[in-house]
């Protein structure tokens, strides 16, 4: 959280605080300023700057190190904290939780290093009576360390709303708590607002997407907040550059390949049917939820590719038009006159979704990038979640969320608090 306040007389604070303290602001009971009345709340504000004091490994406009909290502490039980924000130079601020009773606030995200830091404090005495103070000081610039960056997809542009954004890390990252770290730092934003979450693909890549499709007509940013950041001890962040995309309209392709039909939706409303021949036995066509690639108005599909050998049976040489690519092994939807007798009726292609030219082209004009292109009823295996193209919405939400660094923390947590409870006999 940015900002936080707390009620008078509400409990004890939420969090433990981290052992390691990088500055304390002892805040000392001041003197209300009453007016005559004796309503403290209608006074005018006091300086509490003669009523705080500093310790620890800080002072007013000293150097600190990054890699300890922050931490702010009411010295005296008659005075509380009511509001600290910490935010640095380039206007990005430090997120951290203030006990229920005012006593104390620490740092929950990590202060950059080579940085300018304002934290500003308010408080009140147990007359209600306001208080503030203002502190600066900058972190320290760390030793020579790596750089992390952050390369966002899938680039600048309009895709469809099944589009996942991707993050891939200049170095690998594998220790769960440095990826947890890795993870709050890249940020998302889309209005409309939607809630999503990070999978990590594997120690260098990374996907997010919402728990459904992207709304249509939406404006997605990510960006990275991980520039000095420290990861581990050789490894630090560095700048990376943001990324915005759009969604164009919500379409969706179903391909039923025990009815050998394609039906295109646009905005939740069918606009077109389609007969179809999907994979015969042997190469059946991929079951679930793929995600359009590219598409190629001319392609050579030669069956060597897909490890048919050339001169079999089932080899083939051909040249395709209007190919939109769903799988990077080599699955389309394309124009097929060859096989027009069968499409609605039979399948018989070697895997792919095939249909007349006409159509195909029809259907390579409205799709782009990004749009969703769902199998069902085939006897294929089902689309893989990665590798193979974007299988991601194949996964169900908790098991898409189980990728997170941050839900993996999050129930690590959860567990130590539990062992550290006191068990009721």
């Amino acid at each position: 959280m940015r900002r936080t306040k707390s009620p008078r007389g509400a409990g004890a604070g939420r969090s433990r605080v981290a052992g390691c303290t990088l500055l304390v602001i002892a805040l000392g009971a001041g003197v209300a300023g009453c007016s005559s009345d004796g309503d403290p709340l209608s006074a005018e504000p006091y300086d509490a700057a003669d009523r705080i004091s500093f310790s620890g490994s800080v002072e007013a406009g000293g150097e600190a190190d990054p890699d300890k909290p922050l931490e702010v502490v009411a010295e005296d039980s008659d005075g509380r904290i009511t509001d600290v924000t910490a935010v640095d130079a380039s206007g990005r601020h430090v997120a951290g939780e203030l006990a229920a009773d005012g006593s104390r606030w620490h740092s929950t995200s990590p202060l950059t290093a080579g940085a300018r830091y304002t934290v500003r404090v308010s408080t009140e005495d147990e007359d209600g009576a306001p208080g503030r103070k203002v502190l600066t000081f900058t972190t320290a610039k760390p030793a020579t360390t790596r750089r992390l960056t952050v390369a966002f997809g899938p680039g600048a542009g309009t895709y469809g709303v099944g589009q996942p954004l991707t993050a891939e890390l200049s170095a690998p990252v594998k220790d769960p708590a440095q990826r947890a770290v890795v993870e709050r730092s890249l940020k998302v934003e889309s209005t409309p607002a939607v809630s999503g979450a990070w999978h990590w693909v594997d120690d260098k890549k990374l996907h997010y997407r919402p728990r459904d499709y992207w709304p249509a007509h939406a404006t997605i940013g990510v960006r990275s907040a991980l520039e000095g950041v420290k990861v581990n001890d050789r490894l630090r962040g560095g700048r990376s550059e943001p990324l915005t995309i759009r969604t164009g309209d919500r379409v969706i392709a179903v391909t039923d390949a025990a009815a050998h039909r394609l039906t295109v939706y646009k905005n939740n409303e069918e606009i077109k049917q389609i007969p179809v021949t999907t994979g015969k036995p042997g190469f059946e066509t991929r079951n679930g939820v793929k995600v359009v690639l590219a598409k190629e108005r001319f392609v050579r599909m030669r069956s060597t590719t897909v490890g048919i050998a050339e001169g079999s049976a089932e080899s083939y040489d051909l040249d395709v038009e209007f190919a939109t690519r769903v799988t990077w092994s080599g699955e389309y939807v394309h124009a097929a006159p060859w096989s027009v007798g069968s499409q609605g009726y039979d399948n018989v292609s070697h895997g792919c979704v095939g249909m007349s030219t006409g159509n195909a082209e029809w259907f390579f004009d409205t799709v782009r990038q990004g749009d969703i292109v769902k199998v069902e009823n085939s006897a294929g295996d089902t689309m893989e979640p990665f590798g193979n193209g974007y299988g991601d919405w194949n996964l169900d939400w908790p098991t898409w969320q189980a990728g997170s660094a941050l839900t993996t923390d999050k129930a690590r947590n959860l567990r130590e608090t539990a062992r550290l409870r006191p068990t009721a006999v």
